[in-house]
């Protein structure tokens, strides 16, 4: 449902899909994280924390949906580079059954594209171990692999990765990044983009 004072349905539809094609989102979220970081007495990134999450699939976006064994869902796998702040510097969607290893190549050329190749370190858990994703990073970057302790009980807060998480929570605030309700691909990420630059907005301006 939209409310009564925009446009028509189909007007707003088109217009938002020229601005994520135009890539009109992400530029703001670059741009709103360099603010952030400045007035946080902070220069461009040298470290970032990366992660995926599984979003449950609808019947629009069940064409291009995967399965993860390992969580058990069907769905898309948002893969993200954060900073130490949780502000987005990378995003790759991919169907569930896609490891998070396998997308370290390309979140890292993002990453040092978009920072100047100022990042040294990425932190990651142990999805990420292996010598393919160290080699995969090695654009300047050192995988950092936060290790969970043998014996554990109960919730244990990871060193670095919880920022991360927090990022994944403050998307899924949004309804419509709740659950993939996205038909392309592409769409998906762009909301992505608009919801963190709606949240570094809403910080730039408390």
């Amino acid at each position: 449902m939209m409310p009564n004072d925009l446009p028509p349905w189909h007007a707003v539809h088109q217009q938002t899909h020229r601005w994520v094609e135009a890539g009109c989102f992400e530029a703001m979220a670059h741009d709103l994280r360099a603010i952030l970081r400045l007035a946080a007495g902070r220069n461009a990134p040298s470290a970032v924390i990366l992660d995926g999450r599984i979003m449950q699939s609808t019947p629009e976006s069940g064409a291009r949906a995967g399965y993860d064994g390992h969580k058990r869902r069907k769905g898309s796998k948002v893969h993200a580079a954060v900073d130490t702040l949780g502000h987005l510097l990378a995003l790759k969607i991919t169907p569930a059954n896609e490891r998070e290893r396998a997308q370290v190549a390309d979140l890292a050329r993002d990453v040092q594209e978009v920072t100047g190749e100022s990042v040294q370190v990425a932190f990651v858990d142990q999805g990420y171990t292996g010598e393919q994703p160290a080699t995969d990073a090695a654009q300047g970057i050192r995988l950092a692999v936060i290790k969970l302790q043998e014996a554990k009980r109960g919730f244990i807060l990871l060193p670095r990765r919880w920022v991360v998480e927090r990022s994944f929570g403050w998307a899924a605030r949004f309804r419509r990044l709740a659950r993939d309700y996205e038909r392309l691909a592409p769409t998906l990420a762009g909301l992505h983009w608009l919801a963190f630059a709606c949240l570094m907005l809403n910080s730039l301006f408390r």
